[in-house]
């Protein structure tokens, strides 16, 4: 597989490294700072820069891209590479909001192409067993608690230069507990601080509670994931800091505590390897189903690599920062990213200007009578707009067409 590079992310960076290295896939283009290309260089990697994002797009040979530029630049580089119809990894975060994460899961729906955010952690083998352990009463007994604990010597916060400060290891938690129903959220001041330590706690949708604490700027640095359970408790420890070495401790039925060791875990090597699956899975469903066929997008089922993790990470940071700001719980909403939603939120819009419009007739026509008129067909219009919702067909209708 060819691909291209757009930035000069740390974890972009690395997941070229990666691929490369597997001897299967090549860097055919890079666009971004000198000082990524020197890193690429320097590992021996070879290919072609360019100044400008519509040179690499517009090259035959690139079927993939890594989109890791900066956070100011990311938006717009996933726009483009998904509109180009090419498989897509993207550096978390996408953006400061869910808006943009919406509109590429969207696009993604209808250019039918590969789209996974760099959110592996939820992969490591210690997470695995450790939610094995969660799903056997007879060990833990009813799961209550899930806590997390992240120190670092330096900032642990995703803070990239913006307004808007992003909160890592909700694909921990969620590859846990499952969905989170509500969240709140507590720092030293009325904004998150990358600096300053911040706490974390709420519920899943399942009930069980979680709590997660972020404590920057200590003399170690460790991660902590524990689980209490009616019965008993397990914890997983990262001694030397994510993701390096990690011992899972737990009791069994018996009451004796038992252990186990897992090696350091280098991350990006899943991605490549479920990126590079997904791939050739899209490919022989298009063989197999003909060239009438719908294209198949098998994004959606790639669990913690699929764009929903970023979806509801985006979505748990902005309801962090409202917490913060207004000191109160926020609980969460989870609408599916999909042309139904969009045209329900659109329509809404519509709507509410339609209210001031009607308000703004009916005094306007005390002088100008006429103008009581055209509410009428306002109305009429606002109401045949409702009727395309059944008028063009659903995007699964769509795709089932060609197989009838």
């Amino acid at each position: 597989m060819n691909f291209a590079l757009l930035g000069d992310h740390p974890e972009g960076l690395e997941m070229a490294r990666v691929l490369v290295s597997q001897g299967r896939h090549r860097l055919v283009a890079y666009h971004g700072p000198a000082v990524g290309a020197e890193f690429l260089r320097r590992w021996g990697v070879s290919f072609q820069a360019h100044g400008d994002i519509e040179e690499v797009l517009a090259d035959p040979q690139v079927e993939a891209v890594i989109v890791a530029g900066s956070l100011e630049e990311r938006p717009g580089q996933l726009r483009r590479a998904l509109q180009s119809e090419r498989h897509v990894l993207c550096v978390h975060p996408a953006d400061q909001t869910p808006d943009i994460a919406y509109e590429a899961a969207m696009i993604q729906g209808d250019s039918h192409v590969e789209l996974m955010p760099l959110l592996p952690y939820a992969m490591h083998p210690g997470i695995a067993r450790l939610a094995g352990l969660m799903g056997q009463e007879t060990i833990l007994g009813s799961v209550r608690l899930v806590e997390m604990e992240r120190e670092a010597t330096e900032s642990i916060l995703i803070d990239e230069g913006q307004a808007k400060i992003a909160i890592p290891g909700w694909d921990l938690l969620r590859a846990l507990g499952g969905e989170i129903a509500e969240v709140a959220g507590f720092a030293a001041g009325e904004h998150l601080n990358a600096d300053q330590p911040a706490l974390l706690a709420g519920s899943f949708a399942s009930g069980c509670l979680f709590r997660a604490a972020f404590l920057p700027g200590q003399h170690e640095s460790k991660l902590t994931l524990r689980v209490t359970g009616s019965y008993s408790r397990a914890e997983l420890l990262f001694p030397d800091g994510w993701p390096g070495a990690a011992r899972l401790h737990w009791q069994d039925e018996s009451g004796a505590w038992q252990a186990e060791s897992m090696a350091e875990w280098n991350p990006w090597l899943p991605v490549a390897e479920a990126f590079e699956a997904a791939i050739a899975g899209q490919r022989e469903s298009n063989a197999f189903q003909g060239d009438t066929a719908a294209p198949a997008a098998s994004t959606r089922s790639h669990g913690p690599l699929s764009w929903q993790a970023e979806i509801r990470a985006l979505e748990l940071d902005d309801a962090v920062r409202r917490s913060v700001e207004r000191r109160r719980v926020s609980v969460l909403e989870y609408p599916e990213a999909n042309e139904a939603v969009g045209f329900k939120g659109t329509m809404t819009l519509v709507g509410c200007g339609l209210i001031w419009i009607i308000l703004i007739l009916l005094i306007l026509s005390r002088w100008f009578p006429w103008l009581g008129w055209v509410i009428l067909p306002v109305l009429f219009f606002f109401l045949g707009l409702q009727i395309l919702r059944w008028l063009v067909p659903s995007p699964e209708a769509r795709s089932d067409e060609p197989n009838k």
